[in-house]
Protein backbone atom coordinates (compact mmCIF):
# COMPACT_ATOMS: atom_id res chain seq x y z
CA UNK A 1 0.00 0.00 0.00
CA UNK A 2 2.84 2.37 0.97
CA UNK A 3 4.34 1.47 -2.13
CA UNK A 4 1.38 2.46 -4.57
CA UNK A 5 1.14 5.92 -2.06
CA UNK A 6 4.75 6.84 -3.17
CA UNK A 7 4.38 5.83 -7.01
CA UNK A 8 1.68 8.06 -7.33
CA UNK A 9 3.18 11.40 -5.11
CA UNK A 10 6.12 11.01 -7.92
CA UNK A 11 4.86 9.54 -10.85
CA UNK A 12 1.00 10.72 -10.95
CA UNK A 13 0.99 14.18 -9.41
CA UNK A 14 1.59 17.08 -12.37
CA UNK A 15 4.32 19.06 -11.83
CA UNK A 16 3.31 22.99 -11.40
CA UNK A 17 5.52 25.94 -11.37
CA UNK A 18 8.87 26.22 -12.52
CA UNK A 19 9.44 22.65 -12.54
CA UNK A 20 6.86 22.56 -14.86
CA UNK A 21 7.24 25.50 -17.04
CA UNK A 22 10.52 25.56 -17.43
CA UNK A 23 12.09 23.31 -19.18
CA UNK A 24 15.38 24.85 -20.92
CA UNK A 25 17.54 27.86 -19.84
CA UNK A 26 15.69 30.02 -22.60
CA UNK A 27 12.99 29.83 -19.43
CA UNK A 28 15.11 31.62 -17.12
CA UNK A 29 13.68 35.08 -15.70
CA UNK A 30 15.90 38.02 -16.68
CA UNK A 31 13.91 40.37 -15.52
CA UNK A 32 14.72 42.84 -18.15
CA UNK A 33 13.45 42.68 -21.90
CA UNK A 34 15.49 40.76 -24.23
CA UNK A 35 15.39 40.04 -28.11
CA UNK A 36 16.66 37.14 -30.29
CA UNK A 37 18.62 38.15 -33.68
CA UNK A 38 19.96 35.02 -36.26
CA UNK A 39 23.24 35.34 -37.29
CA UNK A 40 24.08 33.57 -41.26
CA UNK A 41 25.25 30.84 -39.74
CA UNK A 42 21.84 30.41 -37.94
CA UNK A 43 22.93 30.73 -34.22
CA UNK A 44 20.46 32.25 -32.42
CA UNK A 45 21.75 35.12 -29.97
CA UNK A 46 19.56 36.33 -27.07
CA UNK A 47 20.27 39.94 -26.17
CA UNK A 48 18.75 42.84 -24.04
CA UNK A 49 19.04 46.45 -25.78
CA UNK A 50 18.17 49.23 -23.59
CA UNK A 51 19.01 52.81 -23.88
CA UNK A 52 20.07 55.46 -26.21
CA UNK A 53 22.94 57.70 -26.90
CA UNK A 54 25.86 58.71 -29.07
CA UNK A 55 27.89 55.65 -28.25
CA UNK A 56 26.97 51.81 -28.18
CA UNK A 57 28.36 49.77 -25.39
CA UNK A 58 28.13 45.55 -25.94
CA UNK A 59 28.51 43.53 -22.84
CA UNK A 60 30.34 40.41 -22.94
CA UNK A 61 29.62 38.31 -19.76
CA UNK A 62 32.21 35.47 -18.67
CA UNK A 63 32.68 31.89 -18.57
CA UNK A 64 29.44 30.22 -17.56
CA UNK A 65 27.89 33.78 -16.84
CA UNK A 66 24.89 35.25 -18.24
CA UNK A 67 23.14 38.68 -19.75
CA UNK A 68 21.82 39.30 -15.81
CA UNK A 69 25.23 39.72 -14.49
CA UNK A 70 25.39 42.93 -15.88
CA UNK A 71 22.03 44.44 -14.46
CA UNK A 72 23.55 47.01 -12.09
CA UNK A 73 25.20 48.79 -14.51
CA UNK A 74 22.71 48.54 -17.48
CA UNK A 75 20.10 49.80 -15.33
CA UNK A 76 22.49 53.14 -14.53
CA UNK A 77 24.63 53.20 -18.23
CA UNK A 78 21.33 53.23 -20.24
CA UNK A 79 20.20 56.65 -19.51
CA UNK A 80 23.50 57.76 -21.20
CA UNK A 81 24.30 55.09 -23.61
CA UNK A 82 22.84 52.71 -25.74
CA UNK A 83 23.33 48.83 -24.03
CA UNK A 84 23.28 46.13 -25.87
CA UNK A 85 23.86 42.83 -23.23
CA UNK A 86 24.59 39.07 -25.20
CA UNK A 87 24.11 35.59 -23.90
CA UNK A 88 27.38 34.23 -25.81
CA UNK A 89 26.71 30.85 -27.56
CA UNK A 90 26.15 28.24 -25.40
CA UNK A 91 25.06 30.27 -22.54
CA UNK A 92 21.68 31.54 -21.01
CA UNK A 93 19.37 31.92 -24.09
CA UNK A 94 20.88 31.68 -26.84
CA UNK A 95 21.63 28.97 -29.10
CA UNK A 96 23.48 25.90 -28.19
CA UNK A 97 25.17 23.44 -30.22
CA UNK A 98 28.69 21.55 -31.22
CA UNK A 99 29.98 24.77 -32.69
CA UNK A 100 33.82 24.81 -33.16
CA UNK A 101 34.59 27.06 -30.34
CA UNK A 102 37.47 29.67 -30.27
CA UNK A 103 38.44 33.42 -29.57
CA UNK A 104 37.89 33.94 -33.38
CA UNK A 105 34.07 31.96 -33.20
CA UNK A 106 33.62 34.56 -30.26
CA UNK A 107 34.66 37.43 -32.36
CA UNK A 108 33.27 36.56 -35.31
CA UNK A 109 29.93 36.20 -33.24
CA UNK A 110 30.55 39.94 -31.98
CA UNK A 111 31.03 41.20 -35.29
CA UNK A 112 27.95 39.42 -36.74
CA UNK A 113 26.02 40.80 -34.31
CA UNK A 114 27.13 44.25 -34.65
CA UNK A 115 26.36 43.94 -38.42
CA UNK A 116 22.85 42.39 -37.74
CA UNK A 117 21.48 45.44 -35.68
CA UNK A 118 23.65 47.99 -38.04
CA UNK A 119 26.25 48.86 -35.55
CA UNK A 120 29.03 50.38 -37.14
CA UNK A 121 31.36 51.26 -33.94
CA UNK A 122 30.88 49.64 -30.93
CA UNK A 123 32.30 50.07 -27.15
CA UNK A 124 33.30 46.48 -25.89
CA UNK A 125 32.95 46.09 -22.47
CA UNK A 126 34.11 42.37 -21.34
CA UNK A 127 34.09 40.51 -18.42
CA UNK A 128 36.58 37.56 -17.44
CA UNK A 129 36.30 35.80 -20.31
CA UNK A 130 34.90 38.38 -22.22
CA UNK A 131 37.66 40.52 -21.71
CA UNK A 132 39.58 38.21 -23.59
CA UNK A 133 37.09 38.03 -26.13
CA UNK A 134 36.75 41.62 -26.51
CA UNK A 135 40.65 41.93 -26.86
CA UNK A 136 40.46 39.17 -29.73
CA UNK A 137 37.34 41.26 -31.25
CA UNK A 138 39.46 44.88 -30.88
CA UNK A 139 42.67 43.10 -33.11
CA UNK A 140 40.37 41.56 -35.49
CA UNK A 141 37.97 44.04 -36.07
CA UNK A 142 39.78 47.08 -35.71
CA UNK A 143 37.08 49.60 -37.76
CA UNK A 144 34.62 48.25 -35.75
CA UNK A 145 35.83 48.55 -32.37
CA UNK A 146 36.24 51.94 -31.20
CA UNK A 147 37.26 51.21 -27.35
CA UNK A 148 37.52 48.76 -24.63
CA UNK A 149 36.20 48.60 -21.34
CA UNK A 150 38.17 45.57 -19.97
CA UNK A 151 36.90 44.34 -16.11
CA UNK A 152 39.05 41.45 -14.42
CA UNK A 153 39.39 40.44 -18.22
CA UNK A 154 41.66 36.92 -18.97
CA UNK A 155 44.21 37.12 -21.02
CA UNK A 156 46.54 39.40 -18.69
CA UNK A 157 48.09 35.66 -16.90
CA UNK A 158 49.99 33.40 -18.90
CA UNK A 159 50.39 29.81 -18.55
CA UNK A 160 52.93 27.47 -19.77
CA UNK A 161 51.77 23.99 -22.39
CA UNK A 162 51.35 21.87 -18.78
CA UNK A 163 49.85 24.67 -17.01
CA UNK A 164 47.17 25.16 -19.97
CA UNK A 165 46.80 20.80 -20.23
CA UNK A 166 45.69 20.89 -16.58
CA UNK A 167 42.93 23.60 -17.26
CA UNK A 168 41.61 21.18 -19.83
CA UNK A 169 42.18 18.16 -17.68
CA UNK A 170 40.46 19.60 -15.03
CA UNK A 171 37.88 21.54 -16.85
CA UNK A 172 35.26 18.54 -18.35
CA UNK A 173 31.51 18.00 -18.73
CA UNK A 174 30.76 15.93 -15.82
CA UNK A 175 32.73 17.93 -13.41
CA UNK A 176 30.42 21.07 -14.57
CA UNK A 177 27.53 18.72 -14.77
CA UNK A 178 27.74 17.18 -11.79
CA UNK A 179 28.95 19.90 -9.45
CA UNK A 180 27.29 19.80 -5.99
CA UNK A 181 24.64 22.63 -4.94
CA UNK A 182 26.78 23.28 -2.45
CA UNK A 183 29.53 23.40 -4.48
CA UNK A 184 27.96 26.21 -6.37
CA UNK A 185 27.46 28.16 -3.60
CA UNK A 186 31.07 28.01 -2.40
CA UNK A 187 31.66 28.88 -6.26
CA UNK A 188 30.05 31.77 -6.54
CA UNK A 189 31.09 32.93 -2.91
CA UNK A 190 34.39 32.81 -4.27
CA UNK A 191 33.47 35.20 -7.21
CA UNK A 192 33.20 37.79 -4.79
CA UNK A 193 34.96 39.94 -1.61
CA UNK A 194 31.72 39.97 -0.12
CA UNK A 195 29.12 38.59 -1.58
CA UNK A 196 25.65 40.80 -1.67
CA UNK A 197 22.32 39.68 -0.81
CA UNK A 198 21.42 40.82 -4.05
CA UNK A 199 23.38 38.35 -6.06
CA UNK A 200 22.13 34.89 -4.76
CA UNK A 201 19.76 35.32 -8.32
CA UNK A 202 22.46 33.81 -9.60
CA UNK A 203 23.14 30.95 -7.36
CA UNK A 204 19.40 30.11 -7.08
CA UNK A 205 19.60 29.72 -11.49
CA UNK A 206 22.71 27.97 -11.40
CA UNK A 207 21.14 25.52 -9.37
CA UNK A 208 17.98 25.32 -11.28
CA UNK A 209 19.11 25.20 -14.84
CA UNK A 210 20.80 21.45 -13.78
CA UNK A 211 17.14 20.59 -14.92
CA UNK A 212 17.26 21.77 -18.13
CA UNK A 213 17.15 19.85 -21.40
CA UNK A 214 20.17 22.21 -22.69
CA UNK A 215 21.97 21.68 -19.31
CA UNK A 216 24.56 19.14 -20.79
CA UNK A 217 25.23 21.54 -23.51
CA UNK A 218 25.97 24.63 -21.73
CA UNK A 219 28.36 22.12 -19.05
CA UNK A 220 29.93 21.36 -22.68
CA UNK A 221 30.38 24.92 -23.99
CA UNK A 222 31.98 25.68 -20.84
CA UNK A 223 34.85 23.10 -20.94
CA UNK A 224 35.19 24.61 -24.99
CA UNK A 225 35.35 28.11 -23.53
CA UNK A 226 38.24 27.24 -20.86
CA UNK A 227 39.84 25.53 -23.99
CA UNK A 228 39.46 29.05 -26.10
CA UNK A 229 41.23 30.89 -23.63
CA UNK A 230 44.32 28.66 -23.12
CA UNK A 231 44.88 27.68 -26.94
CA UNK A 232 44.10 31.65 -28.08
CA UNK A 233 45.72 33.60 -25.61
CA UNK A 234 46.26 37.32 -26.13
CA UNK A 235 49.08 38.32 -23.78
CA UNK A 236 51.68 38.47 -26.44
CA UNK A 237 49.60 40.61 -29.37
CA UNK A 238 48.23 43.54 -26.29
CA UNK A 239 50.77 46.05 -27.74
CA UNK A 240 48.51 45.71 -30.80
CA UNK A 241 45.80 47.00 -29.46
CA UNK A 242 45.20 50.27 -30.59
CA UNK A 243 41.67 51.22 -28.90
CA UNK A 244 42.14 53.64 -26.15
CA UNK A 245 41.04 51.11 -22.76
CA UNK A 246 39.59 51.45 -19.38
CA UNK A 247 40.77 48.15 -17.55
CA UNK A 248 39.11 47.84 -14.16
CA UNK A 249 39.88 45.18 -11.37
CA UNK A 250 38.94 44.05 -7.61
CA UNK A 251 41.94 43.82 -5.49
CA UNK A 252 40.43 41.15 -3.75
CA UNK A 253 39.93 38.72 -6.89
CA UNK A 254 40.30 35.22 -6.25
CA UNK A 255 40.36 33.92 -9.68
CA UNK A 256 42.94 35.98 -11.41
CA UNK A 257 45.47 34.97 -10.57
CA UNK A 258 44.82 31.42 -10.21
CA UNK A 259 45.62 30.45 -7.12
CA UNK A 260 47.00 26.38 -8.10
CA UNK A 261 49.28 27.77 -10.53
CA UNK A 262 50.86 31.34 -9.97
CA UNK A 263 49.06 33.19 -6.82
CA UNK A 264 49.89 36.13 -6.10
CA UNK A 265 48.19 39.89 -5.63
CA UNK A 266 46.28 40.83 -8.31
CA UNK A 267 47.33 43.83 -9.06
CA UNK A 268 50.92 42.22 -9.91
CA UNK A 269 48.70 40.78 -13.00
CA UNK A 270 46.59 43.35 -13.82
CA UNK A 271 49.81 45.68 -14.30
CA UNK A 272 51.51 43.27 -15.95
CA UNK A 273 48.93 43.24 -18.84
CA UNK A 274 48.24 47.04 -18.80
CA UNK A 275 51.61 47.46 -19.38
CA UNK A 276 51.25 45.90 -23.01
CA UNK A 277 48.95 47.76 -23.95
CA UNK A 278 49.49 51.61 -25.93
CA UNK A 279 46.10 53.31 -24.23
CA UNK A 280 45.08 52.23 -21.45
CA UNK A 281 43.91 53.58 -17.63
CA UNK A 282 43.89 50.96 -14.96
CA UNK A 283 41.82 51.24 -12.27
CA UNK A 284 42.13 49.01 -8.75
CA UNK A 285 38.98 49.03 -6.76
CA UNK A 286 39.50 47.67 -2.98
CA UNK A 287 37.25 45.34 -1.27
CA UNK A 288 36.34 43.65 -4.55
CA UNK A 289 36.65 40.53 -6.35
CA UNK A 290 36.36 38.94 -9.48
CA UNK A 291 32.41 40.09 -10.28
CA UNK A 292 33.53 43.55 -8.81
CA UNK A 293 30.98 44.89 -11.65
CA UNK A 294 27.97 43.70 -9.21
CA UNK A 295 29.87 43.99 -6.19
CA UNK A 296 31.10 47.46 -6.71
CA UNK A 297 28.49 48.44 -9.61
CA UNK A 298 28.76 52.42 -8.57
CA UNK A 299 32.20 53.06 -8.79
CA UNK A 300 32.42 50.99 -11.83
CA UNK A 301 29.49 52.66 -13.78
CA UNK A 302 31.14 55.90 -12.73
CA UNK A 303 34.99 55.17 -14.20
CA UNK A 304 32.73 54.26 -17.70
CA UNK A 305 31.57 57.19 -17.43
CA UNK A 306 34.63 59.18 -17.12
CA UNK A 307 36.60 57.11 -19.70
CA UNK A 308 33.51 57.87 -22.56
CA UNK A 309 33.15 61.28 -21.56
Amino acid sequence: MKLNIIFFLIFCIPLTGKAQQKQTMADLNYEIPVSKVRLDNGIEIVYSDQGKGKETILFIHGLASYIPAWKKNLEVLKDHYRCIAIDLPGYGKSSKGNYEVSMEFFANTIAGICQKLNINKVVLAGHSMGGQIAITTALQYPDLVSKLILIAPAGFETFSKGEKQWFRDVMTVDGVRLTTVEQIRVNYAYNFYDMPDDATFMVDDRIWIRTTKDFTDYCYHITQGVNAMVDQPVFDFLPMVKQPTLCIFGENDNLIPNRFLNGGPTKKYAQQGVAQLPDVNLKMIKKAGHFVMFEKSGEVNKYIQEFLK
